[in-house]
């Protein structure tokens, strides 16, 4: 069976570019007749709030997006992300963010001391293909990236490739930019062991000033009923003016959703 699923980040109020992410996930899965899950990722105690996830989760059941099971949390699965970074080559990067700002990391070559130094996958150059639902044959090479930082938080990079795989996630559907980022987490799958799962990327909604979304543009204050507007820019058509995301599963197909960025312009 196909699982999809959904994992937002608490750091806003989910703008109408997650929301939409949201929904096509939300289609996909139920759409195959499979199921749909559910996950937070707030790792980042710094800024993830609890009543950011309280608002998102609000907002999604308000559109008629469901899940099934509970939310999952991943600052409730430390322990996994600990046991599969165990497993990975890695080498200490003592380098900070200035110093990244203006080269790249040699750590692995020249090494460094200190007690405060970031985890870094050793990937070798390594390239990746794979067949995207959405944006077509893809191709990356793979550079040395973060799998725990300096303050011991674990990356995103490192806590989605183990939950999809705890959770038997079969297909990710999420937005565009996170496209170059896939070939890193098929190389962390494939050297722990895990299945690949499939990818669909949808492209991005563009503001009125032609730049990708932000948290600062809530929802609610951009389209008072974004369900309608949200159905046409994936490419369904109905009769009637949807009031729940049910209403646009029968005229939802991938091969309709636009192949470009659509705008609130």
């Amino acid at each position: 069976m196909l699982t999809g699923r959904f994992a937002p980040s608490p750091t806003g109020p989910l703008h109408l570019g997650s929301l939409r992410t949201a929904l096509a996930a939300w289609l996909f899965a139920r759409k195959a007749g499979g199921e749909f899950l559910l996950r937070v990722e707030d790792l980042d105690p710094s800024r993830c709030k609890p009543i950011f996830e309280t608002e998102q989760l609000q907002a999604l059941r308000a559109l008629g997006i469901d899940w099934d099971g509970p939310v999952v949390r991943q600052s409730d699965r430390l322990s996994l992300y600990a046991a599969a970074l165990a497993k990975l080559p890695v080498y200490r990067c003592y380098c900070t963010r200035a110093e990244l700002a203006q080269r790249p990391c040699n750590c692995r070559q020249l090494g460094g001391s200190g007690d405060r130094f970031a985890l870094r996958f050793d990937a070798r150059g390594t390239r990746i293909r794979f067949q995207d639902v959405l944006a077509g044959p893809q191709s990356f090479e793979v550079d040395d990236f973060i799998v725990r930082r300096a303050d011991g938080v674990f990356s995103y990079q490192l806590a989605v490739v183990v939950d999809d795989f705890q959770q038997e996630v079969t297909q990710v559907v999420r937005g565009a930019d996170l496209l170059d980022s896939t070939a890193r987490q098929i190389l962390l799958a494939r050297t722990l062991g895990y299945p690949v799962a499939q990818f669909a990327h949808v492209p991005l909604v563009m503001g009125p000033d032609g730049k990708r979304l932000a948290k600062r543009y809530g929802a609610s204050t951009v389209l008072e009923d974004p369900l309608p507007w949200l159905g046409a820019s994936l490419g369904i058509e109905t009769d009637e003016q949807p009031k729940t995301a049910a209403d646009l599963l029968e005229g939802f197909a991938p091969d309709a959703i636009p192949e470009q960025p659509v705008s609130l312009a």
